[in-house]
């Protein structure tokens, strides 16, 4: 978190070398205000005042932070998480340069893409925290059909997927402190307007975006502020404890039930089986091979051709 700060300070040009070495010294939270300063400002791609016009939402988005270049918009959120933001604070970057995915794994954030993270704060227990990534893939379904596209899918947990190609993925972080939740960072990368190619050759053949689907650019404000209103009326939902309900409209968009899958979890040995469903708490229900059922909570399911 300390870099990412730094980082921000550092392309502002507000303070000296030495001056930015000695801030490495001193309290990084000191510094917030200026944090959210720098994200008040104009950028070059996407636009505020475009985001903000219209957007029918009571809390979420009313505190937004719109930058040109973050290492990870996640990151960004969770220090300003600790100083002093709103419930439903949203942070935008036109790219990032060090963010991660699920299990660490490195996620590429080129200039055309939607890259943001909002700030909650559920009065839930970590239990529940499955649920708020689930929810947030519904709400990124129903935006893209907003803007014509009636095919998305949801691959458990976190990825949304196009015609067998992700073109979003989902990182859902819990703060915590004495063993309650603080807030939740919710990360939400969508492949909107950019070259595949831009991509290193592994993630190429696997990734489409939206203006190869359906065939002409996008209005990346326009799908953030539609985006910003489903996720508000999911969340609601949440909040009422209508997981129920969230849990039908995931199945009605699931990519995953009725695959065959190998399953790959941390410290155990990977099995195949097919996926039955997912349970109330938000665990896909696999049959292995042998006949008996598993209920994976986190780890990797990979969809055997």
């Amino acid at each position: 978190m300390q870099n990412e700060i730094i980082n921000i300070l550092k392309k502002e040009e507000k303070f000296s070398d030495k001056t930015i070495e000695e801030i490495r010294e001193v309290e990084l939270n000191d510094f917030s205000d200026i944090i959210k300063e720098v994200g008040k400002q104009e950028t070059e791609y996407l636009n505020r005042t475009e985001i903000l016009d219209g957007l029918n939402t009571k809390t979420i988005g009313k505190e937004l932070y719109l930058f040109k270049e973050v290492m990870s918009t996640n990151t960004v959120a969770k220090f300003l998480s600790e100083n002093d933001v709103n419930n439903g604070t949203v942070i935008i970057s036109e790219k990032q340069s060090g963010a991660k995915g699920r299990l660490g794994k490195s996620w590429e954030s080129p200039l055309g893409g939607i890259w943001l993270s909002l700030v909650v704060k559920p009065n839930v227990d970590h239990s529940k925290i499955p649920m708020i990534t689930l929810a947030t893939g519904v709400a990124v379904v129903k935006t893209l059909e907003r803007i014509g596209i009636e095919n998305a899918e949801i691959k458990w947990p976190n990825d949304v997927m196009i015609n067998d190609k992700k073109v979003c993925g989902i990182l859902t972080e819990a703060i915590t402190k004495f063993n309650s939740i603080e807030s939740v960072i919710i990360g939400v990368g969508i492949d909107a307007n950019f070259d595949v190619n831009v991509l290193s050759k592994e993630l190429q053949e696997g990734t489409t975006t939206l203006d190869i689907e359906l065939g002409h650019r996008v209005n990346e404000n326009e799908i953030i502020r539609f985006f910003l209103e489903e996720f508000e009326r999911i969340g609601i939902l949440f909040e009422e404890g209508g997981f129920e309900r969230i849990l039908k409209e995931w199945r009605k968009y699931s990519y995953s039930i009725g695959k065959i899958v190998e399953v790959r979890e941390p410290f155990s040995k990977s099995y195949d089986g097919y996926v039955l469903g997912i349970s109330r708490e938000g665990a896909l229900v696999v049959e292995k091979i042998d006949g008996t059922l598993e209920k994976v909570i986190s780890g990797e399911c990979i969809i055997k051709k």
